[in-house]
């Protein structure tokens, strides 16, 4: 049996893991990756739009990894509307690297669940092989955050090299187009990055656990059994 203190880093190792698990799926659900605002440039320059007059042509954007939505604004009042990536917008972007992205998230999600689950067996029990043991836990917990990190750096590259939100903002519009005015990126880009610092503390904790403390001995004093004690 681990001791008590190893059994409780695996056991808030494990837990972390679940939380991981967790939030890569609710990122990936959620389609709050990156919002912007978008600038109707054929509609200002029809009506040679100044400065204050520009705010009736700025409209927002939001989108994720499947779904989003946005508002056009092109001096006749905003208009929103709802889209999905999936089957028909994945044509005009980047189609391997957005594929690529989701399978990423996918295969730490698997590594997650697997890091898991090593976590509690080590928690409840030392494994007999090497390899399930903490050298197996941290395989899985890098693996898992590896994977995360690939995935967030491969969306940043969508973003900011392949034009993402510009090609999403001006999917099907065929008499308007949009130019990007700003970009952040929202909650569930952060989760993502979140999700692979909880990896990186596991492994912190797995290390914890090999540290062998050195052991607080007490002096034991030596008794010492004369005659007249043993006649007593």
């Amino acid at each position: 049996m681990p001791g008590c203190f190893k059994k409780t880093l695996f056991a808030l190792a494990s837990l972390i893991s679940f939380v991981s698990f967790v939030l890569i799926v609710v990122a990936m659900g959620t389609p709050k990756w990156m919002t912007g605002k978008i600038l109707c440039k054929t509609g200002a320059d029809l009506v040679n739009a100044t400065d204050p007059e520009l705010v009736k042509f700025i409209g927002e954007i939001y989108y994720g990894l499947f779904r989003g939505g946005k508002i056009r604004q092109c001096g006749l009042g905003g208009r929103r509307s709802k889209f999905t990536i999936f089957p028909h917008m994945v044509k005009k972007l980047n189609t391997g690297l957005h594929v690529m992205i989701i399978m990423f998230l996918c295969v730490a999600i698997f590594f997650s669940l697997v890091s898991f689950g090593f976590c509690i067996l080590n928690a409840i029990k030392v494994p007999y092989r090497a390899v399930n043991g903490p050298a197996g836990a941290c395989l899985w917990n890098f693996l898992a955050g590896g994977f995360v990190v690939l995935a967030v750096t491969s969306f940043m590259a969508a973003v900011k090299l392949h034009h993402l939100t510009e090609r999403i903002a001006n999917f099907r519009e065929n008499v308007f187009r949009f130019v990007i005015l700003e970009e952040r990126f929202e909650d569930c880009f952060w989760i993502c990055v979140a999700s692979a610092t909880a990896h990186a503390v596991n492994l912190l904790l797995i290390a914890i656990s090999g540290i062998h403390f050195p052991k607080i001995k007490t002096k034991t004093e030596e008794v010492n059994v004369t005659a007249e004690d043993i006649m007593y």
